[in-house]
């Protein structure tokens, strides 16, 4: 992968460039950004650039030999860990060796990768994705090796957030003595997530959203569809490619979101008990898991802030696909300065606990008759 292959962030790429013409590389760097970023393939193509035989001021070259494995993700040298859970072929004690060859075809399928997706992949089902202290026991037996190839060993690590104390501490130790010539880079989106003694001791490599402009230009050139579409899906995408993909695809997920999302706030202003009981029971089935549970009360925060850009007319601001305009020009009134902080907070919470398997049964129900009160029940129906 080079960096040629990743749109936008031409000021990271430079400075990462220089870093390793200066010969100033930190054993440990956090590549932190948000979901669809690219912050994934950057740390890839930063690991095949250092290791490039005949880089050049701008990228790696593509064609020598270590470039050429890279591209297959199959250098000896570079090394993943990436949170996991047992399915059906590992049944116990899961790391990320178990899972390399779907790893490998998930990146070069799609860089961009998401969480969900990667989920989807390995088949855990709604099993919370870790990385265990089993991990941590195999990121030492791998880096006890020398290099094979390369002047550097690379341990790209994806969402360390998903660490527990007992493999973070573990990683701490690694991280303070490391083997010579070895090079940590940990991909995250939320830094409050990972664990304060190892976030410090790492150096931050922020990258930030895609630019609308960038991510527009890509759209026409991967999708080859018109500039004035282009410029619309990466508006409302927020500088998230793997959005952008999900409007020009139309994700059936983010439909059953959408519906679910209606049929949900109805219920709410109607303050229908029994409603509210049987909507929590079906977002709770198994079919769901937490991973898109998660993602759900995502998609709901996403409509809520854009309630309040619609409200207060800051149109060049809205991010909605079509879907959701009509919508939100009757929800979008409820939701306002008295009441938009408190709902934020539910639905933050509401987040964290499902990420630390609360029973979503009783979790969305709560939640729901929490939103009965803050959205100040009238007997307003919402339309389509």
């Amino acid at each position: 992968m080079q960096f040629k292959d990743i749109i936008g962030h031409e000021n990271v790429k430079n400075r990462l460039i220089k870093s390793v013409t200066d010969g100033r590389i930190s054993h440990a760097q956090l590549f932190l950004g948000p979901e669809g970023c690219g912050n994934l393939p950057m740390a890839v193509a930063y690991a095949q650039y250092i290791s490039c035989e005949n880089k050049s001021k701008t990228d790696s070259c593509g064609q020598c030999s270590s470039c050429i494995k890279f591209s297959k993700l199959v250098h000896p040298d570079l090394h993943f860990v990436f949170p996991v859970a047992t399915n059906a072929d590992v049944k116990k004690e899961p790391i990320s060796v178990n899972f390399i060859n779907q790893w490998r075809e998930a990146i070069l399928e799609e860089p961009y990768l998401s969480l969900s997706s990667w989920q989807d992949k390995i088949e855990t089902g709604n099993k919370q994705l870790l990385i265990s202290k089993n991990e941590s026991e195999s990121i030492l037996k791998i880096l006890s090796l020398k290099t094979y190839e390369s002047e550097y060993k690379t341990m790209i690590i994806w969402y360390p957030e998903r660490f527990n104390t007992s493999s973070g501490n573990k990683l701490l130790k690694i991280i303070e003595e490391p083997p010579s010539k070895t090079l940590f880079i940990l991909v995250a989106q939320d830094a409050e997530q990972i664990i304060s003694t190892i976030l410090s001791r790492t150096q931050l490599v922020k990258i930030g959203r895609i630019n609308e402009n960038d991510l527009q230009q890509a759209l026409v050139n991967k999708y080859g569809i018109e500039a004035a579409i282009a410029q619309k899906i990466a508006h409302q995408s927020d500088g998230n490619l793997i959005n952008a993909q999900k409007l020009i695809e139309h994700s059936d997920l983010e439909d059953e979101f959408h519906e679910l999302f209606k049929e949900w706030m109805r219920a709410a202003f109607k303050a229908n008990v029994p409603a509210l009981i049987s909507w929590s029971e079906e977002i709770a089935k198994i079919s769901y898991g937490r991973e898109k549970q998660k993602q759900f009360l995502k998609y709901a925060l996403h409509l809520f802030r854009e309630s309040l850009i619609k409200n207060y007319g800051a149109n060049e601001m809205e991010r909605i696909a079509d879907n959701e305009a009509k919508f939100l020009s009757n929800f979008a009134p409820y939701i306002h300065g008295a009441n938009c902080i408190e709902i934020i907070e539910l639905f933050d919470n509401a987040f964290y606990h499902i990420e630390r398997n609360a029973n979503p049964k009783i979790l969305f129900l709560d939640v729901s008759l929490k939103l009965t009160k803050l959205l100040r029940v009238e007997a307003s129906v919402i339309e389509d």
